[in-house]
């Protein structure tokens, strides 16, 4: 009977232990900025601070072609996202307006194309890319050529309101 009680206590703190285990929250059922709010009537992005929201939107960057008028943040023909000079605002709801409706003389609106979900993904990947999150959510190098610097080896660039000089 002594064997049987130390299995069933041993099986009882493995799974206290199991239980007690947490990692980071992952919105895999895709949460929108509806049900996650600041503020009333504020939007915030749900994936700001975590880390695989920021890395899936590192993969989505590059999967609708952000890069083609971007590049990898530097700006091509559209401007750079990780610079100090952002002309429609840089905070999370700025950033999905722009992704979402478009900008004109060039943004083209994707809010039809894209799920609001992923639109918040690429909003917090935007945010990273000026080095302005924490190191442990900065996504790591890509496994492609490096064409510029890594996110998680950037200054910090603060972003100043208005257009660019």
């Amino acid at each position: 009977m002594k064997g049987r009680g130390g299995c069933a206590w041993l099986a009882m703190l493995a799974t206290a232990m199991l239980a007690g285990c947490e990692r980071e929250a992952r919105p895999f059922n895709g949460r929108t900025a509806s049900n996650v709010s600041a503020t009333p009537g504020t939007p915030r992005n749900p994936y700001a601070g975590n880390a695989w929201g920021v890395s899936e939107g590192k993969r989505l960057y590059t999967f609708y072609n952000c890069v083609g008028c971007h590049a990898n943040g530097g700006g091509g023909m559209g401007p750079a996202l990780m610079d100090e000079f952002w002309i429609y605002g840089s905070d999370d709801a700025s950033v999905f307006e722009t992704i979402a409706r478009g900008r004109p003389n060039g943004m083209p609106a994707f809010g039809s194309r894209v799920p609001e979900s992923q639109i918040w993904m690429l909003a917090a990947y935007v945010e990273s890319m000026s080095g302005r999150l924490p190191m442990d959510v900065l996504p790591g190098r890509s496994d492609h050529l490096r064409s510029s610097t890594p996110e998680n080896a950037r200054r910090p660039r603060l972003p100043a309101h208005g257009s660019e000089p």
